[in-house]
C-alpha cells in the first residue's frame, strides 16, 4: 500500500507540474498573441490624402486679325512682332500660341514637367500671299509643335526650397508654378494678358525659358510672401549670335538669373526684383568684312535689372515694369554720310560701342460687369539711350537677333474680356505701335516717323488646368 501510495502522489504531482507547465504556455501564447494584436492595431494606417497628379493641360489663342496700317519699313522695324512683313489691309485667322503639357508626380518629392509649344507669327509674304518659313512655321505653312519645357523637380529640398533641372521658365516674367515654391505673380501671370501680348521684358525677348538648373523658394514656407529664385542656363533661347558664329554661347557661356520678390499689405502690393548677367564670344570673321577695314571686337557681354510691381484691390490692379538692359560691344558705329552722295559728312573712324536698352510699361485691367473686364496698357522702348544721332550702325553686335539701336517704339493696346465661362475669353482690342528713328535726318537710312495699326478678335482657351 506504501509502494502504490507512494507512485500515485508522484503522478499526481507530475500531472500537476504538467498541467501547470500548459497552462503558463497557454497564458504565455496567450500574451504574446495579445502583445502581437496590440502592435498590430497601433500600426500608423497609410498615407491615403496624396494624390498623385497626373494631368494632361493646354491652352490656345489667336485671332481675327485686320492691319488697319502698316509700317512703310515692314519688316526691318519691329521685327520681334507678331506683324512684321504683314502686309497693309491683310485679314486672316491665326493662331498665335497653341501648348500641351503633361504634369506627372512620380512621388510626393519629385515632378516631371513636359510641354510641347507652336507658336508661329504671320506665315505669308507680305507682297504675294504665299507661305513663307518662319517662326514656328514650315515651308508649306503649316505649324510646327517643339519642346519648351521638360524638367524634373525635386520638392523642398530644403523647407520651402524647390530644386529644378531641366529646360524650363525662367524668372524673368513667365514663371507661375502654383503648388510649388517657386513665385506665382511674375509679371506675365500678373498682367493677366499674354494672349493680348507679351510683357515688355518679354516683347524685347528676354529669355522666357532656358535649359540649365534652378533654386526656387519661399523664405517663409508657411505664408509664401517673400521668396527667390536663382537659375543658371546655357542661355540657349538666345543662342544665336546676332554677328557671331551659330550657338558660339551655349555651352561656352553661363547666363545667370536672379529673382527677389515680396507681397506686402495683405498680399495686395507684390514687389519683383529681377537681374541676369551672361558673357557671350566675340564677333566672328564674317562680320568684321562687313566692317571696312576690319574691325575685331572681344568677347561681349549684357545684363539686365528690372523691377516691377503691382497693386491689387477688389475693383482694379495696376501694374508698373522698367528695365535697363546693357550691351557690352553691343554696336558698331560709324560717321554720318550724305544719304544722296555717300559722302562723309562727319567723322567716319569706327567704333564699337556699349548700348543701353531702357523700358517702361504701365497697365490697368479691372471687372465692369460679371463676365466682362477691361485692360489697357502703354509701353516706351528706347533700343539704345547712348545713341549718336549724327551716326550711322551698320552693324548689330548683340545675340538678340532682332535688336536695332536706332528705332523707339511706343505700344499701346486696349479691349475688353468677355469670360462666358471658366477658362474661356473673347477679347476684343487694338493693337498699335509706333516708330521713330532717333537718328538726326541727314544721316544715311534714317526712315520717317510711322507706325503698325491692327484690329483684331482674340479668343483664349485653357483646359486641364
Amino acid at each position: 500500500m506504501l509502494s502504490l501510495l507512494s507512485v500515485g502522489f508522484n503522478a499526481k504531482a507530475q500531472t500537476t507540474f504538467a498541467s501547470d507547465m500548459k497552462l503558463k504556455k497557454e497564458t504565455k501564447k496567450d500574451s504574446s498573441a495579445t502583445l502581437t494584436e496590440t502592435k498590430a492595431t497601433t500600426k500608423p494606417a497609410e498615407d491615403t490624402t496624396w494624390k498623385p497628379q497626373r494631368r494632361v493641360w493646354g491652352y490656345t489663342f489667336g485671332d481675327l486679325y485686320y492691319d488697319a496700317h502698316a509700317d512703310q519699313k515692314t519688316g526691318a522695324r519691329g521685327p520681334e512682332t507678331n506683324y512684321a512683313g504683314v502686309a497693309q489691309y491683310r485679314n486672316a485667322f491665326q493662331f498665335r500660341r497653341i501648348y500641351l503639357g503633361y504634369d506627372y508626380e512620380i512621388t510626393k518629392k519629385f515632378k516631371a514637367e513636359f510641354l510641347l509649344a507652336s507658336e508661329p507669327s504671320a506665315n505669308t509674304a507680305a507682297a504675294t500671299g504665299t507661305p513663307v518659313q518662319n517662326g514656328d512655321n514650315l515651308v508649306d505653312g503649316k505649324m510646327a509643335l517643339w519642346i519648351k519645357n521638360a524638367n524634373l523637380r525635386v520638392r523642398d529640398i530644403w523647407p520651402g526650397t524647390d530644386f529644378v533641372v531641366g529646360e524650363m521658365s525662367t524668372p524673368g516674367f513667365a514663371l507661375n508654378e502654383p503648388g510649388t515654391n517657386a513665385p506665382t505673380s511674375l509679371s506675365e501671370a500678373t498682367w493677366a494678358y499674354r494672349s493680348v501680348e507679351k510683357t515688355v521684358t518679354d516683347f524685347h525677348k528676354n529669355n522666357s525659358y532656358d535649359v540649365g538648373a534652378a533654386l526656387q523658394g519661399t523664405f517663409d514656407p508657411a505664408t509664401k510672401n517673400y521668396g527667390y529664385v536663382f537659375m543658371v542656363g546655357d542661355n540657349s533661347q538666345s543662342s544665336l549670335l546676332g554677328a557671331g558664329p551659330a550657338n558660339a554661347n551655349t555651352g561656352f557661356f553661363k547666363i545667370f538669373y536672379g529673382d527677389l520678390w515680396a507681397k506686402f499689405l495683405n498680399q495686395k502690393l507684390y514687389v519683383d526684383i529681377y537681374a541676369d548677367y551672361v558673357k557671350t564670344s566675340g564677333n566672328s570673321t564674317a562680320t568684321n568684312a562687313l566692317i571696312t577695314g576690319g574691325f575685331p571686337v572681344g568677347l561681349q557681354e549684357h545684363n539686365m535689372f528690372k523691377i516691377f510691381a503691382s497693386y491689387t484691390t477688389k475693383p482694379i490692379t495696376i501694374g508698373v515694369e522698367a528695365y535697363t538692359q546693357k550691351f557690352q560691344n553691343g554696336v558698331v558705329s560709324s560717321g554720318s554720310v550724305n544719304p544722296s552722295t555717300g559722302t562723309p559728312i562727319a567723322s567716319t573712324a569706327i567704333t564699337v560701342e556699349d548700348a543701353t536698352a531702357k523700358a517702361l510699361s504701365l497697365w490697368v485691367r479691372g471687372p465692369i460687369v460679371k463676365n466682362l473686364n477691361y485692360f489697357a496698357r502703354f509701353d516706351s522702348y528706347n533700343p539704345d539711350s547712348k545713341a549718336n544721332k549724327d551716326n550711322v550702325y551698320p552693324v548689330v553686335l548683340t545675340n538678340y537677333a532682332n535688336y536695332t539701336p536706332v528705332y523707339k517704339e511706343q505700344f499701346y493696346t486696349a479691349g475688353l474680356d468677355y469670360n462666358p465661362t471658366k477658362n474661356v475669353h473673347f477679347e476684343p482690342n487694338f493693337w498699335l505701335v509706333n516708330y521713330k528713328d532717333q537718328r538726326n535726318s541727314g544721316v544715311a537710312g534714317r526712315v520717317a516717323d510711322d507706325h503698325t495699326l491692327v484690329f483684331r478678335c482674340t479668343f483664349f482657351y485653357t483646359f486641364g488646368k
